[in-house]
């Protein structure tokens, strides 16, 4: 040892040239592409080579690099394998991980590729109940008396939240089983309706399918709701879409000539992945309204009233419709039953069905995965030509519901 110096060791990192430089008996400095440079101790134990990675350069000296290479390689004289011993030493450090910890690790590696929303959401779950409860407490020493205790403060708060909050806390523990932090999961075999009963726990609201006489009593009456409403809620008939995409669209995802629309991944759209749905020639023209409606902004909904101090351009929210639907339900009172934007998916799915669109065409026009995720990313064709067609016929379809006595009449005289 005892080949480098200083001024050499920081020349060599400032030429920037890829490559390892030996202070002899197997000490060396590695400078990786990127420009980090790593100490590294390399030695042969039992026949085999083997390595170490003692620590950065320039947060671990030279001098203090060969002191730490030194004890080492002494270790290895020993029998000792130096760099199985470092794993067991972080092993041992996760062990001792508290639940904050374990929340914070969760947090960057356990929620990527989730929704916008859906990471807030959990985020300040764990904020709110996790931690102020569970933060403190060595991961593996929480018992599921502890997570019950928990779940019994956040009944206090509301019944409503147990189910949510025991959700994310049983996904924290599920990532420190998985990376062994943890040997069991604590919440395993905890409930929500043991912890509140079956009458806090809301059942699921069925979806609505909006019948045939349903559609024909809502749709000449949208234009009583203004002009934009009624663009929004035949947009979200016609093409199935979210209403949260269709509010955060730009127009730079709007295709006029090719008759498309982009909905890119995430960012609150819910997919994971880019999709493209055809638009049919109503659609468009629906959207051509909105372009000349919208002036200058970039979103396809913006913001039509800006606030004294708050004049960026924002997109409209998507629950700006739901008032606008509560209202139009309640005068369509015994014609119509109360429906919500997303049950206007649910309407055109079970149209296509009845329209003969397959089970895969209409399950990816909701952009739907069809089968298994692995299945999902080798089938990477996008039906776009059939989805294109499925569309039609349900745009024809609700031309013909709101309009029976004109089209019926145009037929006529066809024949």
């Amino acid at each position: 040892m005892g080949k480098l110096t200083d001024p050499g060791v920081k020349n060599f990192i400032k030429a920037g040239n890829k490559g390892t430089l030996s202070d002899g008996d197997g000490f060396t400095l590695t400078l990786s592409a990127a420009g980090t440079a790593v100490w590294v101790q390399r030695y042969y134990l039992h026949g085999k080579r083997k390595e170490k990675t003692l620590g950065r350069y320039p947060d671990l000296t030279l001098s203090a690099a060969r002191k730490l290479a030194a004890e080492d390689r002494v270790k290895v004289g020993q029998g000792v394998d130096v760099a199985r011993e470092k794993q067991i030493v972080k092993r041992e450090n996760f062990a001792a991980w508290t639940v904050r910890q374990l929340s914070e690790d969760y947090e960057a590696k356990g929620m990527d590729g989730l929704a916008a929303a859906s990471i807030k959401s959990m985020k300040q779950r764990i904020r709110d109940y996790v931690l102020p409860a569970l933060g403190h407490l060595p991961a593996r020493e929480v018992t599921g008396a502890d997570v019950v205790s928990m779940l019994d403060t956040t009944a206090d708060v509301s019944p409503k939240l147990v189910k949510p909050v025991l959700g994310v806390t049983r996904q924290i523990f599920a990532h420190g089983l998985a990376k062994r932090v943890i040997e069991s999961n604590p919440s395993a075999g905890i409930t929500t309706v043991a912890m509140v009963g079956r009458g806090a726990t809301r059942p699921k609201r069925d979806r609505i399918m909006l019948s045939d006489a349903e559609l024909r009593a809502v749709l000449p009456v949208l234009g009583q709701y203004g002009r934009i409403n009624e663009l929004i809620i035949r947009i979200l008939l016609s093409t199935a879409v979210r209403c949260q995409a269709l509010h955060l669209t730009e127009w730079e995802h709007v295709d006029f000539e090719k008759r498309e629309w982009l909905i890119p991944a995430g960012d609150g759209r819910k997919s994971r992945r880019n999709f493209t749905v055809p638009l049919t020639e109503a659609v468009v023209g629906y959207f051509a309204e909105l372009r000349a409606l919208a002036g200058s902004s970039r979103y396809v909904l913006p913001v039509q009233k800006k606030t004294r101090g708050n004049e960026s351009d924002t997109p409209k929210p998507s629950s700006a419709i739901n008032p606008v639907i509560v209202q139009l339900c309640t005068d369509l009172v015994g014609q119509c039953r109360s429906f919500t934007p997303h049950d206007l998916r649910s309407t055109a799915r079970s149209h296509f069905a009845m329209l003969g669109v397959s089970y895969e065409i209409a399950e990816r026009c909701l952009n739907h995965t069809i089968g298994s995720q692995v299945a999902a990313i080798y089938d990477q064709h996008d039906y776009l030509t059939e989805r294109r067609g499925a569309l039609e016929k349900w745009s024809a379809k609700l031309q013909r519901l709101e309009a029976p006595n004109v089209v019926e009449l145009a037929t006529a005289k066809a024949g």
